[in-house]
């Protein structure tokens, strides 16, 4: 199993405030769908980030139409969840007016929050919906406490500080803050090698603009070195069968230093992955979820359940992981040089919908088998084993298999299965590639 890395820090290694901070913070969730935006509020988001069809960093995402965000946030509303809208692109000229326009149409839908990078999408945000709270993101860069004080006396309720900030560093902004601007921070997902996400790589190799939501994600193909004099002559950087990953990060992890992060004085935890699957979403969720949960009953049980949040955070995919910035500058063991796959324990093959006559009612996502072996993960943290007794189609028709994607199906596996229910299978050993 590849779990998180214990940085030989501690936590008395870190200058706090004075006073104990002891405020639980909010667990915030990506969500690439309407699905997996109710995967993530059942699974145990306080509150879900997620992209309109225009105007978000994410443009590969599935992302939502207007129609589809008002229903997720009625969802979301309904059960106590906040959410969020990305529209956090560096913008252009021509973006100006379709920017105003988007936000009239989100005023209507009443999202609990913009996140905004831009100065000019700033000004737009507070004219056209000033009764929505704006968050700056961390494409703003936000390195210090005078770029918070500077949000804040604009109007900003949350800045979401920059990826490359230790803990030192978001300690000492909190301590120099107004006590109503909260402190939004990455602590799990994918890390950009360019800083705070301000890539230029992908617009200058391939005309896609990765500050306005088209990247190609070049950080992660393979490079070598070409000298001035010699061209054609490609000289490996560090190689070996497969080629060389240079800017290929690990991926972040903080699930062993939830105490660090609750006592700099974080208020929001955020998941990266707004193009992940509801597999992903749902077990990063509910692991969180059980650790903070956990930790503000007693930071003894915290400790005793930490085998349980490193057996469950790699039930998805993840390329390793690393802490980051958070203890000190990473070094060469914070990369992976040699591939770039994700290790993948698990495959996801659908959510449960209605228990009906005819079955339990799934979407399908990935082939299995009547007679197979897989699991049923729940919300609860349990994660129960089954066997898949029997599979027919809509019409009835009884199926030795599920080969198609997104087949709706109706499953027998000898048990009543809760709607929002994840099935899964293991995995061992088995790579996948982006």
């Amino acid at each position: 199993m590849g779990g998180c890395l214990r940085s030989p820090a501690v936590l008395d290694e870190v200058n706090y405030p004075k006073e104990e901070i002891m405020k639980k913070p909010e667990l915030l969730v990506p969500a690439s769908s309407l699905e997996v935006l109710k995967i993530a509020v059942v699974f145990g988001a306080d509150a879900v980030y997620i992209g309109g069809e225009s105007f978000g960093l994410r443009a590969k995402a599935k992302n939502f139409s207007l129609a589809d965000m008002r229903e997720g946030i009625d969802f979301a509303h309904e059960r106590g969840v906040k959410v969020y809208v990305t529209a956090n692109i560096l913008a252009h000229n021509e973006d100006l007016a379709g920017v105003r326009e988007y936000f009239i149409q989100l005023k209507e839908i009443k999202p609990d929050a913009l996140i905004i990078s831009d100065p000019g999408v700033f000004t737009i945000a507070r004219e056209i919906c000033p009764e929505l709270e704006v968050h700056i993101s961390t494409q703003a860069n936000n390195t210090n406490y005078g770029t918070y004080r500077f949000w804040h006396r604009l109007g900003a309720k949350r800045v979401v500080s920059a990826r490359e900030l230790s803990l030192q560093e978001i300690a000492d902004i909190r301590a120099n803050i107004p006590a109503d601007l909260e402190i939004e921070t990455f602590i799990h997902g994918a890390m950009c090698i360019s800083y705070s996400g301000r890539c230029l790589l992908s617009n200058y190799f391939t005309g896609r603009d990765a500050n306005r939501g088209a990247c190609t994600h070049p950080c992660r193909w393979k490079y070598a070195v070409v000298e001035e004099t010699r061209p054609g002559e490609y000289m490996p950087v560090y190689e070996n069968e497969r080629g060389t990953y240079i800017f290929n990060s690990k991926d972040l992890c903080m699930i062993e230093h939830i105490p660090e992060l609750v006592q700099a004085g974080i208020d929001s935890f955020k998941i990266e992955g707004r193009m992940k699957t509801a597999l992903y979403v749902a077990t990063v969720a509910r692991t969180y979820r059980k650790a903070i949960d956990d930790y503000f009953e007693s930071r003894e049980l915290y400790e005793k359940n930490m085998p349980w949040y490193l057996e469950q955070i790699v039930g998805c995919t993840y390329r390793q992981f690393t802490t980051g910035f958070f203890f000190g500058k990473p070094d060469e063991h914070t990369q992976i040089y040699d591939n770039n796959t994700y290790v993948k324990e698990y495959t996801y093959l659908g959510i449960v919908g209605d228990n009906t006559e005819k079955g339990c009612r799934i979407e399908q996502r990935n082939k299995f088998y009547v007679g197979e072996e897989i699991e049923v993960m729940k919300p609860s943290g349990e994660n129960m084993t089954v066997i898949v007794k029997s599979i027919r189609d809509e019409e009835g028709n009884e199926m030795e298999s599920a080969p198609h994607p997104k087949q709706v199906l109706y499953i027998d596996v000898g048990h009543d299965l809760a709607m929002y229910d994840i099935l899964r299978r293991p995995e061992k050993e088995e790579q996948a590639d982006e």
